[in-house]
């Protein structure tokens, strides 16, 4: 330390004071600003891309909840249309058992008028054979009584007091 003392030079030292000045001068004028405009760039360009980072963000977050919003209206439309799927299922299954009951009752009074215009049919059909055979047998009674003379009268006489009396 002793040596830096007697060694100073006042001169030197204004000198080399000078042209710390001057260059420190020059830097600010030519050297400070472009550094300080690049950092300045620099801090703008970091700054917009965490801008567009946050914005992009918020895009995501809206566009998640547009999706869990789609996603929620389809599943209500889902349920909606198995709802309402369910519901003509089981109209068109009582209409089928509605139907078919009818059918069913339409075939039982069919069957039972069928069965009634057979057994009048049948009925005719026997009142026509036992008529039929009554006058046979009638005929061959009468042929067998009215052989003779006096069977005849009695059997007149006989109906003529049936017609009286009616």
């Amino acid at each position: 330390m002793d040596q830096l003392l007697n060694d100073f030079s006042p001169g030197l030292f204004i000198m080399q004071a000078l042209i710390f000045l001057v260059l420190l001068l020059l830097l600010t004028k030519f050297a400070w600003k472009p550094i300080v405009q690049s950092l300045r760039i620099r801090e703008e360009s970091i700054q917009d891309a965490l801008d567009a980072a946050e914005r992009a963000k918020q895009e995501m977050a809206q566009l998640k909840a547009d999706n869990e919003k789609l996603l929620d209206e389809a599943r209500q439309q889902r349920d909606t249309i198995l709802k309402d799927a369910r519901e003509v299922a089981a109209a068109l299954k009582e209409e089928a058992k509605a139907d078919a009951g009818k059918q069913a009752e339409r075939m039982i009074a069919d069957a039972k008028a069928a069965i009634d215009n057979e057994k009048r049919a049948a009925l005719a059909e026997v009142k026509t054979q036992v008529a039929a055979l009554s006058l046979e047998i009638t005929e061959k009674l009468l042929r067998k009584k009215l052989s003779d003379e006096s069977a005849q009268k009695e059997l007149i006489e006989d109906f003529v007091q049936e017609v009286k009396l009616n």
